[in-house]
Formats: structure tokens, sequence, C-alpha cells
């Protein structure tokens, strides 16, 4: 037990690892998840998940992918689909059916596998996963359309391509046993799938009923959503396997979209939740690899693998999406990109091992082939998303930008100083008329009510890296941080002081709101002030012969820094003067200086900028 438990420890380190490597150097954290179980597992033979868990692992996979399921189900909003609505359509309803008839053709004609196991693994790799999509999307920063529907794809789809594996499996051994209940296997499986479906909907539409009338105290709410996600996915896998998997995602999709006023803190529970489990379940499953299994594999196989990424994809792709209006570029992209993740793997092996046992010799192939096929995507696919949507014009080559709201003469004139600079700045505000400067000067706006759900469908958060709200209302400004916090991150967002520090009873508590940076702690009315007197946002590059001691030397005593713009285009708002003496060469300070200050540089000439 204790040996369990520490291989158990050890499986999440690694998982936690990996997910912050990816994020601290912008790696694709698929990729490092794979490297990682392969690292413990047929390499360091540190974990050998088959032997070290026996007849749990299967069990904890399933409950793992139904839960993630769940939460990608969750995180589907119908709004979403404005203006991408006929590309998923597509791509699920017309899309997933096709791509599963050309997997199963070419599985046969050149992978040279039977009919019986062609049809089932046809099925399995309609599955794209959102274990793999999410991490990829989220930092690959595509635009909005293109993200959407690659991310409902690959929800849907999850259900979608084991229904079809089901459906080819149950349809195979009514053939096997003569072909007399080939129909009454096919209304099996799909009346499975219908009671699956609507014992989503009634879980989701009975859980949102009980929340609204307060019949839930809420320390009691996640632990039962959770609870009837588990019972979901097992009274549906008790009618017809895998339609769990439908369930769950029904499940979610319903409830995400009840507008429940629990809603944020279970979808951050379960997004929370959901990371671990793709983490740890990734580490598993690329642990049980071994170099046997893969040598199995002959050039007809390769071949096969070939051609589903280069053949399959793509002409699944172009011809769902025929006439629909979607841009070159989109299609382009969803052409090439389909990773595959837990759930094709974890299929592959339950379908697998039942073929062999029907008679069906390379059933036994499908773990190879869908171990094999998840590292080539999730290789390619992963390092190629972000330079092809670069290439194709749909995710952004500049850094994570500022998100300034409010608009008013501070933020007006630290926006100007930021385009001088050539730094990406967002300008926010809900009123037209305090915008009307910023929009005169040309700089980048948005009108709009940052609290707003409709925000996030027209202002794009994978291009923002810092938010400083700088309302005149202390409240408010707490309120956007709080809310923007998880989704930028908490350490990077920031507001301006309140007028009368000290008696502004918007800062209940110390979690709520965002840092008050030094530059900015005087308040709005100050920092006006300051302006009307002539100080002004003045900017410093940097060099080996101008270094971070000789421009704070050189600087005015009352001059404090606003922010430090990197070398690699990163903004960091200043926590404490320690920024600007941190500063390295090529980097750019940004300080609020007095009108004295301005020509008094004696070695920086023209502040220092290039």
């Amino acid at each position: 037990m204790e040996d369990l438990v520490a291989k158990a420890a050890l499986v999440l380190a690694l998982g936690i690892a990996a997910q912050w490597l990816a994020w601290r150097y912008q790696f694709p954290a698929i990729v490092l998840l794979a490297l990682a179980g392969i690292a413990v597992g047929p390499v360091g033979s540190l974990l050998h998940p088959v032997e070290d868990f026996g007849p749990l692992l299967s069990p904890v996979i399933a409950l793992a992918v139904a839960i993630i399921l769940f939460e990608g189900g969750i995180n589907l909003q119908l709004r979403e689909l404005r203006g991408t609505a006929a590309g998923v359509r597509r791509l699920t309803l017309v899309g997933a059916p096709l791509g599963w008839l050309l997997g199963a053709g070419a599985a046969h004609w050149i992978g040279g596998l039977s009919w019986p196991t062609s049809a089932v693994f046809g099925g399995i790799l309609v599955v794209t996963g959102p274990t793999v999509i999410a991490p990829l999307l989220r930092q690959a920063r595509l635009d909005r359309k293109p993200a959407t529907t690659l991310k409902w794809e690959g929800i849907v789809n999850d259900p979608l391509g084991a229904l079809f594996a089901v459906l080819a499996y149950e349809v195979t051994l009514a053939l096997d046993a003569g072909g007399n209940g080939v129909w009454g296997a096919l209304a099996h499986v799909l009346l499975g799938a219908v009671l699956a479906a609507a014992l989503g909907v009634l879980a989701g539409l009975g859980i949102a009923w009980a929340f609204r009338r307060g019949l839930v105290p809420e320390f009691l709410k996640a632990p039962l959503v959770l609870g009837t996600v588990l019972a979901s996915f097992a009274l549906a896998n008790a009618y017809v396997e895998e339609t769990g998997l439908v369930a769950v995602t029904v499940l979610g999709l319903t409830i995400g979209n009840a507008r429940i006023a629990a809603f944020e803190e279970m979808r951050r529970l379960k997004e929370v939740l959901a990371t671990v489990l793709v983490s740890g379940v990734f580490i598993l499953l690329t642990a049980t690899l071994d170099t046997g299994t893969l040598l199995v594999l002959d050039w007809h196989h390769l071949l096969y693998l070939a051609a589903v990424l280069l053949l399959v994809r793509p002409a699944t792709v172009l011809l769902s999406l025929a006439g629909t209006g979607v841009p070159w570029r989109h299609r382009a992209l969803l052409s090439w990109i389909a990773p595959r993740g837990i759930v094709a793997v974890a299929i592959s092996g339950l379908f697998g091992a039942k073929l062999a046992e029907a008679g069906h010799a390379d059933g036994a192939l499908l773990v190879p082939l869908s171990f094999a096929i998840v590292l080539l995507t999730v290789l390619l696919h992963g390092f190629s998303l972000r330079p092809l949507a670069r290439l194709l014009g749909l995710a952004s080559a500049e850094p994570p930008g500022l998100l300034l709201v409010g608009a008013n003469s501070v933020t007006t004139a630290l926006a100007e100083a930021l385009a001088a600079m050539q730094v990406p700045a967002i300008l926010a505000d809900t009123s037209w008329q305090r915008l009307r400067p910023a929009r005169h000067a040309g700089l980048r706006i948005y009108h709009g009510e940052m609290l707003s759900e409709v925000t996030e469908h027209h202002l794009d958060f994978a291009n923002i890296g810092t938010v400083l709200a700088a309302t005149e209302n202390d409240s408010y400004n707490a309120l956007v941080c709080s809310d923007l916090g998880p989704e930028i991150g908490q350490t990077a967002v920031f507001q301006v002081g309140p007028e009368e520090p000290g008696s502004n009873p918007a800062r209940l508590a110390h979690d709520l709101g965002g840092a008050v940076p030094p530059a900015f702690s005087p308040g709005l009315h100050v920092l006006r002030d300051r302006l009307w007197q002539g100080w002004s946002f003045q900017k410093t590059r940097l060099t080996e012969k101008y270094d971070a001691a000789a421009y704070l030397a050189d600087r005015a005593d009352e001059a404090v820094t606003v922010l430090v713009v990197r070398q690699d285009g990163r903004i960091q708002i200043a926590r404490d003067e320690q920024a600007a003496e941190k500063a390295g060469i090529g980097d750019i300070v940004l300080a609020l200086v007095p009108p004295d200050a301005t020509g008094r540089r004696r070695r920086g000439g023209n502040g220092g900028a290039p």
C-alpha cells in the first residue's frame, strides 16, 4: 500500500511539474506529459501502471475520463457558437460519421486490418479529445472562432467516437453469430445513447432546479455535482457500455448553460480537478508503453498512420465544411489539427481485448496503433499549432498586452506611452464619451462592460497578459480584478489605490481585488494632478553602457517606476522599486517622472529610448 501511495504521489508530482514547465516556458503541456510518462515508464522503469495499480487502473481511468468530459461539457457555452455554429454542426453531425467511414476504409485497405477491427478503430479515431486540445489552445493563443470550433469538436466528438466504436463492436458480434441480430444490436446501442443523453439532461436540470431553490447548501454543491457525474456515468454504462461518456458530456452542457449562481465556483473546481486528472492519467497511459508494443507495427501500419494524418483528416474537414462559408484559413488549420489523447487510448484498450477474445486476432493491434497515433499527433500538432496559426494569421504574434479598465487622462496617457513603445495595450470603458480622447489618438479601445458575459466573446483574453483596473470606483476595480484573476492570473491583475486609504469599505478581504502598484497607490485624483502639473510617462531602454544602476542614479528622486517591458515583450507592472533595479540589458523601464526631470538626463539621450 505504501508503495502504491508513493507511486500515485510520483504521478501527481510529475503531472504538476510538467504543467508548470509548460506554462513557464510556453511549451506544449501534453508533450511534456507524454515525455514524463515515457521517462518513468519504459525508460526509467520506475512505474509499471498495470502491475502497480492492478485491477484499479481501468476503472480509475474510466472515471477520470468521465470527469474530464464533464468538465469539457460544462465549458461549452451555447453563446460561443455565434459565428461558428455552422462549422461546429458540420464537423460533428457530418464530419464525425464521415471520419468514421474514411478512417475505417483506410485501416482496412492501407493498414491491412480486418473489417471488424477497422470499423471499431475508425470510430475510435473520431475522438480528438479535450484532454489534448485544451492545453494546446491555452498556449497557442488562437483566434476565437477556430479555437471555439476545435474545442466543441474535441468535446462533442469524444462520446460520438466511443458510440461509433460500440456500434461497430455490437454489429461485429451480431454478424459473428449469424447476422440475425444486426438490427437489434443497432437499436440497442442507439437507444442506449438516447437514454444516456436524456439522463444527462434530466440530471442537469434537476441540479439547476435544486440550486435555484436553495435546497443544497454551498458546501455540498460541488460534491453533489461530482457524485451526480459519477452516478450518471455508471448508470448509462450499465445499459450500454461507453454511453456513459454521452451522459456526462450532456450533463456538463446542461449545467454549464443553466445560468446557476454557483456556476463559476463549480467550473473552477472542475477545471482544477480535470487538470490534475489529465496530467495523471496521461502519464499513467504513456508509462504503460514498452518497446515491444510499438515494434509489432509493420510498414503497412505506419503507412496507415500517415494516411490518417494526411488524407483522412483533411478529407473529413474539407468535405464536411463544403459550402459553409468557413474561411479557407480556418479549414486549413482544422484539416491538420486533430490530436488524440486519453479517451482514444482507453477505448482502444477496452475494445482491442474484446475483439481478440471474439476471435479477431488483429484486435490486439488497436493498443499499439492508438499509442502510435497519440504520440504522433501530440508531438506533431503540439509543436506545429502555434507556428501554423501564425502563418495563417489566426494567432497573435505579438506578446500578451496590457488591458486598462477605465478611460481617463491617466490611463489614456499611459496607453499613449505604451503605443509609442509598440507595446500592445487596450483601453476599455463603458462610456463612449470617456473613450473619445483615446479614439482620437488612434489607440486600441474596447467599448463595453468588463463584467458582462458578452465581453469574453468580443475581447480576446488570449492576447492579454496583464490587467490594470483604474476607474474612480474602487469597488468596481476590485470586482474586475477578482473576476479576471482566474482567467489572467492572480499575480497579473492590478488596480489603482483608493482615494481615501484606510476608509474604503470595498477592500473587505485581502483576497479580493488586485494588487496596488506603488506608481498607482496615490489614487486617480493625485495622478491627474501630477499630469496637469507636467509629470509624464518616460521610457528608458537599458543598454550595456547605461544599465539599471546608472539609470536609477540619473533619475529624479520623485520619479516612480510604472512597469518594465522585458526583451521578449512581456509586461511586468512594478510592485516596488526593485523592479527597475532588476531590469536587464535590453529591457525598457517606463516611469512617471516630474516635469523638471525630463531634461535632466545626461547620458540616456531621448530618455534612453531606441
